[in-house]
């Protein structure tokens, strides 16, 4: 997917993607990966998402990548902090807090940086990739990873005859042969929430389910 293309939905507005609460499996199942306060959980394509601030809530540091400058000065505006602002090779660094957002590419980030997450929370980043990308994002980014770090990913799956994405349906034959080659796969929960997304309903699915997978860090 081209990073215009997302640019554009933020600068439209056209962002109903963002959720407007907390997501509820990040609660629940978060704390099944006994992650320590103060690791630090890399958000990747994070958008302003709610759930970075939950994170922090947690006692994490909170590494969130983003294309968008303008959902990340969202982000920060509609929580009342003010970021320190740095650039490096990576993009530009806002920071407040335990919350530090990188406007950036995130295939830029650099090995020192992801050898010092303990692992990813991805509810938003995997299903927004086409086909064509999803293996250079799994290698290169959870790929580098430290062992056992321990990450949640959040999937949807659907008939892409009938809608395609993004949001894209990335089934759990997929991810499984994208993770297993550095990565433990566990599907922990899976449900049909096809009538809490009308939109969906609306462009003629008749079935939309939400996996959640449990990642471990193998090699």
């Amino acid at each position: 997917m081209e990073a215009e293309f997302w640019l554009e939905r933020w600068r439209d507005g056209r962002t109903h993607f963002h959720q407007a609460r907390v997501t509820p499996l990040l609660q629940k199942y978060w704390p099944q990966l006994s992650l320590s306060a103060g690791s630090t959980v890399l958000v990747p394509l994070c958008g302003k998402s709610l759930d970075m601030l939950w994170l922090a809530e947690q006692g994490h540091r909170v590494l969130g990548v983003e294309l968008s400058e303008l959902a990340i000065t969202q982000f920060f505006s509609e929580h009342q902090l003010t970021p320190v602002v740095h650039e490096s090779g990576q993009g530009r660094h806002y920071v407040a807090g335990q919350i530090e957002l990188i406007c950036g590419d995130i295939f830029a980030l650099e090995d020192a940086t992801l050898a010092a997450c303990a692992g990813a929370y991805d509810r938003a980043a995997l299903i927004a990739l086409p086909p064509e990308m999803r293996a250079r994002y799994v290698a290169q980014i959870y790929g580098r990873l430290p062992a056992q770090a321990r990450s949640l990913l959040i999937t949807l799956e659907y008939d892409q005859q009938k809608m395609d994405g993004p949001p894209f349906s990335v089934s759990q034959e997929e991810v499984t042969t994208l993770y297993a080659p550095h990565s433990a796969v566990e599907a922990i929960d899976r449900r049909d929430i096809l009538e809490k997304e009308p939109r969906f309903l609306e462009r003629g699915l008749q079935a939309l389910e939400t996996v959640v997978y449990r990642l471990q860090r193998q090699r």
